[in-house]
């Protein structure tokens, strides 16, 4: 993807090979399989599509398979920074926790689709500051308040 071809004012997709530029993380670890729409430095929206085929539901719990509070978080934790690794300069930059507050209202189960959307709230010196939300069935399954460095490497 060159970025000079897309308008940065405006939102645009990522498939699941161009989100891999913007976001370190990689499967198994990589929780979103699409971005719907980024509006640099604003938002990111997308989707995680879940199966029993995903490496955590077998374990966790036998019987009873749900995703781990856990990796719902880090759901929302690499959509939130792909609304700021879209910037200029920031492409592909390693980010870290800092905080977290979660609100879990729901499990998610194999075969739901996990909508992701999340916000920036501020961005400064490197701190960003966000909210999202991760949906199934037109239903809020978490929510998180969160701080995200992006280290100067």
């Amino acid at each position: 993807m060159i970025m000079k071809e897309k308008n940065m004012s405006k939102g645009f997709s990522l498939n699941s090979v161009e989100l891999q530029e913007y976001q370190q993380n990689r499967y198994p670890y990589l929780m979103i399989d699409y971005v719907d729409e980024v509006i640099p430095g604003i938002s990111a929206k997308g989707f995680k599509n879940l199966t029993m085929n995903e490496w955590f539901f077998p374990s966790h719990f036998p019987g009873e398979p749900n995703m781990p509070g856990a990796l719902m978080l880090e759901s929302l934790a690499q959509m939130l920074t792909i609304a700021i690794t879209t910037l200029p300069g920031l492409k592909g930059k390693t980010t870290r926790f800092l905080s977290a507050n979660l609100k879990f209202k729901k499990q998610i189960l194999p075969g739901d689709k996990m909508v992701i959307e999340t916000e920036v709230i501020s961005w400064k010196r490197g701190i960003l500051k966000g909210k999202g939300v991760a949906i199934t069935n037109g239903t809020i399954a978490t929510e998180a308040e969160m701080i995200i460095t992006v280290p100067d490497e």
